[in-house]
């Protein structure tokens, strides 16, 4: 991606790489896995006739840094940081594991004005949950071991990449990338691999949180793109975002559940970008 341009400090001295764009009250864009803000970049534009939008790289990715010991309370000082920068306020849109990112920014009573999450990745079912604690668990070693080849591999096989898919390096991320070993795109997710171990942190092992998340009060646009279709997640069950949406929607006090149908995980600017205008215009 593009080196970004500008850099904010977070409250344990780690510096945090952004992008700024437009004019207007402050949207951030908060990235999923595997993302160092190339993801969510396309939307900036598609906000920015409207709105001031911060798009940047979350620790331990492109040029932001990293310190030890991971918390999630590091990342969202992170997020404060930027809120700071941004005025002292701003609504968040969060991709993904993004999306769970903003949700407990907002339950740690971050000053965010409203809050858009797309495919929250919560693994809802009784039918999956072995699944994600066995990954967990296995991350967490490879991790440990410090083999990020295999943390990447194992997030792959838990979203549907077979071994070999693996071995021939099939498409990782839809539009984004492939995964063929010997590209430099594939070097690139392996040094994003450690972060995958981090979102299960703050994703509660992939639990929805219920009670803390109940406590938060803004208005929040919860959105999926209905039934899964990509092939690269075809291991998930077809309504594993709706699942968590439903339940994310259900929980909260002010939630709007909305459905794209047809869009990729990977967020479409051209389907997204006028439903976040229109929220984020929105009086609440």
């Amino acid at each position: 991606m593009n080196e970004m341009a500008f850099r904010v400090t977070s409250n344990d001295g780690t510096t945090i790489a952004y992008d700024r764009k437009g004019s207007g009250p402050a949207v951030i864009l908060v990235g999923g896995g595997l993302d160092d803000g190339v993801e969510n970049a396309p939307l900036a534009p598609a906000l920015a006739e409207r709105f001031t939008v911060y798009n940047y790289a979350r620790r331990g990715r492109g040029a932001s840094g990293f310190t030890e010991p991971y918390a999630v309370e590091r990342e969202i000082e992170d997020l404060d940081a930027l809120i700071a920068a941004a005025g002292g306020s701003a609504h968040l849109f969060g991709a993904s594991s993004g999306g769970a990112l903003a949700m407990e920014a907002a339950a740690a009573e971050s000053t965010i004005d409203t809050i858009a999450v797309w495919d929250v990745p919560y693994a809802v079912g009784d039918d999956i949950r072995p699944r994600f604690e066995k990954y967990i668990a296995d991350t967490r070693r490879a991790f440990d071991a410090g083999r990020d080849e295999e943390v990447l591999e194992l997030f792959m096989r838990v979203t549907g990449a077979s071994d070999d898919d693996i071995a021939a390096g099939a498409m990782m991320r839809s539009r984004m990338s492939t995964a063929a070993k010997q590209t430099p795109h594939w070097a690139h997710s392996v040094a994003l691999a450690p972060t995958l171990v981090h979102d299960s942190v703050f994703l509660n092992r992939y639990q929805l949180p219920a009670d803390r998340l109940a406590t938060v009060t803004q208005p929040v646009l919860v959105i999926t793109g209905g039934p899964i279709s990509s092939p690269y997640l075809a291991g998930l069950p077809s309504d594993f975002f709706d699942r968590a949406a439903d339940a994310l929607a259900d929980l909260l006090p002010h939630a709007q559940r909305e459905t794209l149908e047809g869009p990729d995980h990977v967020v479409d600017p051209q389907t997204v970008g006028p439903l976040l205008l229109r929220f984020f215009s929105s009086e609440h």
